[in-house]
């Protein structure tokens, strides 16, 4: 399988967030109650990266017609992008739990 881009933490949290529509505020709320408060995501850096999805074409505005806040959803490359990125990192999960219980790796 090729290489993707990496994704960084919070670029994650986000799109993994985005998986269903939400918008900014529900988005830090989901990942910090998911995290039980050990990952906060601040109002500047949340909408510089999504700004950054948005121009990826990761994520996309979703339909907010008369709503005051805007709501966004994964793309379909987008889910592509964050299915790979979480095969990665489950991959590297299984490669500290076998270390940290002394298996071989």
């Amino acid at each position: 399988m090729g290489k993707t881009e990496q994704l960084t933490d919070t670029m994650f949290y986000i799109m993994a967030a985005l998986t269903k529509p939400r918008h900014g505020y529900a988005i830090m709320s989901l990942i910090e109650k998911t995290t039980e408060g050990v990952v906060t995501i601040g109002p500047a850096s949340m909408y510089t990266i999504i700004k950054k999805l948005l121009k990826q074409e990761w994520i996309y505005l979703h339909d907010s017609s008369g709503a005051r806040r805007k709501v966004y959803q994964l793309t379909d490359k987008g889910r592509r992008v964050l299915e790979e990125d979480f095969k990665v990192r489950k991959r590297l999960i299984q490669l500290a739990e076998k270390g940290l219980k002394g298996e071989e790796v």
